[in-house]
């Protein structure tokens, strides 16, 4: 039984507004599923429609079996939720928020081994509320692992991380996919989809364009990829260019270069080059996976936006 299933799924806002349009969705049990899109794509529309949040206009939503709008009770008792944007404003200290968010659940945990999963237990008992972001998201994804729910659903969940914070929570999302939890990971911070999720859905303007692996998205898409070869002496580029898929080459000392729009052309260029000359190194260069984003996208909603951000968390 899949943990999501949507057919046709439609969500229309007004009479100008479609954002969610007939989503067919499956994710399977045990899966780190990634939805990927720019700002608006309608991720977090779905996610609403899933948590009965908000009604759909056409379409069905099923969270392991159970119909998302007529069951949302049972479906609650199975999930675990860290929601875009979640602040704390008030006067709990983090152990108090978790604490509740254990009784809310009727579960047995031990608050400070949540606390100590997320890496705030030095600092549970302080005003949640002085937190820093990082912290909060930590305190967040923290309260959201209560009662070891069988899907995590975790929207935008680095928000504020810093590099250690985020790595941490890959390594906990790992853990509990291998122990069997669900987990739909919705972001448009690129990096992080393809650092941690089995298979990626890319939504662009309401619509689930793309459904693969990240390797499989990367075979797929029409962006031009790089294959270097290091050779024991300068190599000739005769008939390199003949190969198809092969958009341009060059030679540069003892090092050609050949530009792809197919990836399978790699291959044959290696081939092609070893049966000539002495080849001692080989250097393949994917496709991006922002210029995968683009192409997906076609721009999409804010998708400049997407990509700046992506670079700005790489480089801290």
């Amino acid at each position: 039984m899949p943990a999501i299933e949507t057919q046709g799924l439609t969500k229309e806002f007004g009479e100008d507004v479609v954002a969610v349009e007939n989503l067919d969705l499956t994710i399977e049990s045990g899966e780190i599923f990634g939805f990927l899109g720019p700002n608006g794509a309608g991720k977090s529309t779905t996610i609403n429609v899933l948590l009965d949040f908000i009604r759909p206009t056409a379409g069905s939503a099923e969270v392991f079996g159970l119909d998302a709008q007529r069951e949302p009770a049972a479906i609650r008792e199975r999930i675990g939720v860290l929601p875009e944007g979640y602040g704390f404003d008030d006067y709990l200290t983090g152990r108090e928020y978790m604490e509740w968010a254990i009784e809310t659940k009727d579960a047995d945990d031990d608050p400070e081994a949540l606390l100590d999963l997320v890496g705030i237990l030095g600092e549970a008992d302080r005003t949640a509320a002085g937190y820093s972001k990082g912290m909060q998201q930590r305190l967040a994804f923290g309260m959201a692992l209560a009662d070891d729910p069988d899907l995590l659903v975790l929207d935008e969940p680095s928000t504020g991380m810093d590099p250690n914070g985020i790595q941490h929570m890959r390594s906990v999302i790992r853990d509990r996919a291998e122990d069997g939890t669900t987990v739909f990971f919705s972001s448009h911070i690129l990096s992080e989809v393809e650092a941690v999720c089995d298979r990626v859905g890319v939504m662009n303007e309401g619509r689930l364009v793309a459904m693969d692996t990240i390797e499989g998205l990367r075979e797929n898409a029409t962006g031009e990829s790089t294959i270097e070869l290091e050779c024991a002496a300068p190599p000739s580029p005769d008939g390199v260019a003949d190969i198809e898929g092969v958009a341009d080459v060059t030679v540069a000392g003892t090092t050609l270069t050949a530009s792809c729009t197919d990836p399978a052309a790699k291959v044959d260029v290696v081939r092609h080059v070893d049966g000539r000359a002495e080849v001692v190194d080989i250097l393949a260069e994917n496709t991006s996976l922002e210029s995968l984003f683009n192409q997906y996208t076609e721009g999409g909603r804010d998708a400049e936006e997407a990509v700046a951000r992506e670079t700005r968390e790489a480089s801290t």
